[in-house]
């Protein structure tokens, strides 16, 4: 087995270790938006969790590049708000060109065909094709800094105020979410992605 103190890995092989390792990670396809431009931006991220069973809370991190925060944290940390989507296969290409590093002054979403649905609690309209979305406002922002107090990644806990699911991938008598008619995508590292592939169950253990 190969032995590695992280002490001893540059920031790219540690980041490679860790992206390679922590597989499939969900994407959160964020909306959020600038209103100065007056444009909304998109962006994927899949360093993107849950964080708690009492309060609706979806967390998300988002790296910063060069110390320079990305245009969805500084649009989240200015409004507030934010659109959490999950991406489905059909919306993979799309999502993609999301990634593209655009101008704060450019909506990534004009590389693409999707369109836009208002929201019914905060002002970021969501992507309207995605079969899941969240609408949710800032309940904290933890910087994470270096050892010299340089902020590295914006980590950000969103509060979700409301849920939108597609009949076609919601069980409404059982409340279940239907995995194999929402077919996610799931994000391996480098340019790698996986689709959902077989669903298994086990019973948990009583005591």
């Amino acid at each position: 087995m190969h032995h590695f103190k992280t002490q001893d890995l540059s920031v790219k092989q540690q980041y490679k270790l860790l992206t390679g390792s922590v597989i499939p990670r969900p994407i959160a396809w964020i909306t959020s938006l600038n209103k100065e431009a007056g444009i909304v931006n998109a962006a994927p991220f899949s360093f993107f969790s849950v964080a708690s069973n009492q309060i609706p809370l979806l967390t998300v991190s988002i790296l910063r590049t060069a110390g320079k925060a990305k245009d969805t944290a500084e649009n989240i940390l200015a409004q507030k708000e934010a659109v959490v989507h999950i991406v489905s296969e059909s919306l993979t290409v799309n999502m993609n060109e999301t990634s593209a590093p655009l101008p704060s002054t450019e909506s990534e979403l004009d590389r693409t065909d999707l369109s836009l649905v208002d929201s019914s609690s905060v002002e970021v309209p969501g992507i309207k094709e995605a079969l899941i979305r969240f609408e949710t406002t800032l309940y904290q922002h933890i910087p994470i800094k270096d050892d010299e107090g340089t902020v590295l990644t914006d980590h950000f806990l969103l509060k979700v105020t409301d849920v939108h699911l597609d009949s076609t991938v919601f069980d409404a008598e059982k409340e279940y979410i239907l995995p194999e008619a929402l077919r996610p995508v799931a994000r391996l590292s480098g340019t790698a992605y996986s689709e959902l592939g077989k669903i298994f169950s086990i019973t948990r253990p009583q005591n």
